[in-house]
């Protein structure tokens, strides 16, 4: 697919990726990339949360099974 027929969609309006400046193509290239470095934090957010609820987990069950714990 030409370059020229690509559209892009920016707060509602349709553009052709052909239309527009080099400046504005690379200002979309620029937020492609942030988009998708934004995903993978996410991803990367998401398995460390997984970790440290498996942390927290072990964590309690190794406090039970010492049973020293002291009431306040």
């Amino acid at each position: 697919m030409a370059e020229e027929n690509q559209t892009i969609t920016i707060d509602g309006a349709h553009y052709e990726l052909g239309t527009l400046s080099d400046e504005a193509r690379s200002q979309i290239v620029n937020l492609r990339a942030t988009d998708q470095e934004i995903e993978h934090l996410k991803r990367q957010l998401a398995i460390c949360q997984t970790a440290r609820a498996a942390y927290a987990k072990s964590l309690r069950d190794h406090l039970g099974d010492a049973q020293q714990a002291t009431p306040h």
